[in-house]
């Protein structure tokens, strides 16, 4: 087969960073390298550096948007959770070397790797025996804030001028200032590598930034350097979605970035504070660790007797995602924990069994699971989600308080439509930032006693902490999703994780989705590509020979196929492709539909009114939406319904046209039409999840453009889920028991 060559950001490569960064994608296939390159996907002004510069506050406009509001409440969690790890045990003084257990356990991963006998206890204490029970939630409302003022147009200034004499774009100057904070031009100066906490920032510019800065003084083997590139790796493992990274994994990545000591530029970031080191004992195994004489009179009788041990591994993690999952563990527990054990207030157990028994199969099941536990898993395709929604007209109708949250707008519609009440069914991002749902009581805690959240595999540990914090002692929380598409746009596989801890009731639906297409996506989450029935032309396979080709044959059936066999208008056929960049990724295809259905000069950025667009002010959070009109304000969109005003300078960062998403970005939404892109640069980059995600967002009828031919198949029947390190497991263990499932 004949394939035009991919472009230098092909499928795989720069595309899915970029993807992941946008929405959510899976990390890399090698996880032993954290995501090198990552960053290299916001080199061309995407809303990925936009969504970090959301982050860090640099938002314009005096109007608080939904997404600014959930910032602003991350940033309070943030705050929250740095409060309570400095009660539990005082920071490492900045500039000292690290000593006793966080010494050791580097020089112990450093003697097990060359064969030596690691150093006597170093692994004989896990964290988890000393973990402390979880503490009680704050009692402080969170209330959102207004976004953090701009930079001062002196700091900007001052550092605009040690960016030049470094011979940096002065482009830089004003996310640099909001990245450093106070200070930024004197912290710049003595230390030029902290230009990598500047997204789209590469090592290797941070390198040339700094050799023309110091001159003579810059080299490798310079410790602000190392402990830079140490942070560095840890974001783009973030964007990967790992929470953390084995120690080895991330000391060969600093080798890879011509970092002459690894464990000297671990060491120095640690002791700076700028990561975190935990040691987690590897679950279901213990070995006898044999002691010599010497280390046995040393250990007292403890040791004499050649003591079980639990091997460990040890981890190296940023403080904000590392305090975020221990805070979701702690809340987990709490909520596991907190349902009282006796009948009080509220429906007893007979109100229960009979909802219960007004309906039938899982949905029974799920009701009975959610009388008697706090925590409830539930798993499912689409036609599934009626279960989760009658579990809360039944709560509703017992008198409990109860909300329903999805990922997106078009998700809160549907269930909106399923439960029969509009105010009951709300956004997780409009819940945490309390422009929907019920509001909170006087303790800050929402005022509910059962949550049911859906689209739950779209969670990240942040997302899904502030979750957890802000429900109330005795509260419910079910999670509900479809355990086959792709993970969480943030850190973390918050839903999987606890899938695999089995500590608390799983309700697997029993409800399959009907027709072709429901046969067709069951098949791929079992690892089957079946040819399938469709003689309502539902599914249709496309081959084609080169991207070229599948471009010409993506816009026949955007504007003219679908809409004239299928009767689903070209607004409505929702585009999928693997990756951004590559000859038909989405830039190349978004260009090809906007000059079929909406042709135009591009005056405002490259936008015309009537463009459809995907908007990303913060990381994962991409709406869909069309250009209404600009001015001298900015961009006007219409987003979900709602006024959105990009300012003109943040066009190029926040928006793309989104006739074609990827696969990441369509997560959690469904459209009556889709048409999967599969040019033949993309085959290695397959996974099943992805497949699955892809052919399970059309509604009526999916179109399939296929270019990769066996790679396909493959995919689906080899290609699972691309790993992710996280810690949630570890930390549940010792808190909630598995005999709790």
């Amino acid at each position: 087969m004949s394939t035009e060559p991919a472009a230098a950001e092909e499928p795989g490569t720069e595309a899915a960073p970029e993807a992941e960064r946008d929405s959510g994608a899976e990390p890399q296939d090698d996880t032993t390298s954290p995501a090198p390159e990552a960053a290299d996907a916001t080199a061309d002004g995407t809303p990925e550096g936009a969504a970090e510069d959301a982050a860090d506050g640099t938002a314009e406009g005096a109007q608080v948007s939904e997404t600014e509001a959930e910032i602003a409440a991350q940033r309070e969690l943030r705050e929250r959770i740095e409060q309570r790890k400095a009660a539990k045990e005082g920071p490492i003084q900045a500039g000292t070397k690290l000593s006793g257990t966080a010494a050791d356990l580097l020089a112990a991963v450093r003697a097990v790797e060359s064969g030596e006998k690691p150093l006597a206890g170093a692994f004989r204490e896990p964290e988890l025996a000393r973990r402390r029970p979880a503490p009680a939630p704050a009692q402080e409302p969170v209330r959102p804030r207004q976004p953090a003022a701009a930079p001062a147009e002196e700091m900007v200034a001052a550092v605009g001028a040690v960016l030049a004499e470094g011979g940096a774009p002065a482009a830089l100057a004003a996310p640099t200032a909001a990245a450093l904070g106070e200070g930024a031009a004197e912290r710049l100066r003595s230390d030029p590598w902290q230009l990598l906490r500047v997204t789209g920032v590469r090592p290797e510019q941070a390198d040339g930034f700094a050799r023309a800065l110091l001159g003579p003084e810059c080299g490798p083997d310079d410790e602000r350097r190392g402990r830079a590139i140490t942070g560095w790796l840890l974001e783009q493992a973030a964007v990967a979605g790992h929470t953390a990274l084995d120690v080895p994994a991330l000391t060969a990545a600093l080798g890879q970035r011509a970092v002459p000591d690894p464990d000297a530029a671990l060491q120095s970031a640690l002791a700076e504070g700028d990561a975190l080191v935990f040691q987690d004992a590897l679950e279901g195994a213990e070995v006898p660790v044999q002691r010599s004489d010497d280390e046995s009179a040393r250990d007292g009788e403890e040791g004499a007797d050649g003591e079980q041990e639990r091997p460990v591994r040890v981890l190296i993690g940023l403080e904000r995602y590392a305090m975020a999952e221990e805070s979701l563990a702690d809340g987990l527990a709490r909520i596991i924990n907190s349902l009282p054990k006796e009948e009080g207030p509220g429906p007893g157990a007979a109100e229960w069994e009979t909802a219960a028994g007004q309906a039938s199969g899982s949905t029974a099941e799920l009701i009975r699971a959610t009388a008697g536990h706090g925590l409830v898993l539930h798993s499912g395709g689409e036609a599934a989600r009626a279960e989760p929604a009658a579990l809360v007209t039944a709560a509703a109708a017992l008198g409990l308080r109860v909300c329903a949250a999805a990922h997106s707008v078009e998700g809160r519609r549907r269930l909106a439509r399923a439960i029969g009440a509009d105010e009951t069914a709300v956004t997780v991002a409009g819940l945490l930032s309390g422009a929907e749902g019920p509001g909170r009581d006087a303790d800050g805690a929402l005022a509910l006693d059962l949550l049911v959240v859906l689209d739950a595999p779209q969670l990240d540990v942040e997302s899904a902490a502030m979750l957890v914090e802000s429900l109330p002692d005795g509260a419910r929380l079910v999670l509900s999703g479809d355990p086959g598409v792709l993970w969480s746009a943030g850190p973390g596989r918050v839903f999987a994780d606890l899938v695999a801890a089995r500590c608390c009731p799983q309700i697997v639906s029993r409800t399959p989705d009907p027709g072709p297409l429901g046969e067709l996506t069951s098949g791929i989450g079992i690892g089957e590509l079946n040819q399938v029935e469709a003689p309502g032309k539902e599914v249709v396979l496309v081959p084609v020979r080169d991207a070229a080709e599948a471009i010409h044959r993506t816009v026949q059936l955007v504007a003219d196929s679908v809409p004239r066999a299928i009767g689903v208008p070209a607004e409505q056929t929702q585009v999928i492709t693997p990756g951004h960049g590559g000859a038909a990724g989405t830039r190349a295809l978004n260009a090809a539909l906007k000059e079929r259905l909406n042709p135009g000069p591009g005056r405002f950025g490259g936008f015309d009114p009537g463009d459809r667009v995907a908007h990303a002010p913060a990381a994962g959070r991409t709406t869909l939406g069309r250009v209404v009109r600009a001015d001298a304000e900015g961009l006007h969109l219409e987003c979900d319904g709602a006024p959105v005003v990009v300012p003109k300078e943040r066009v190029d960062k926040e928006l793309r046209h989104g006739w074609a998403l990827t696969a990441h970005q369509a997560a959690g939404l469904r459209w009556p039409a889709a048409v999967v892109v599969l040019p033949g640069d993309a085959g290695q980059s397959l996974t099943r999840p992805w497949v699955y995600t892809a052919f399970s967002r059309g509604e009526r009828h999916l179109s399939v453009v296929q270019g990769v031919e066996q790679e396909l198949p493959r995919a689906v029947a080899e290609r699972l889920w691309k790993d992710r390190t996280t810690r949630l497991r570890t930390l549940l263990r010792p808190q909630v028991p598995t005999s709790a499932s």
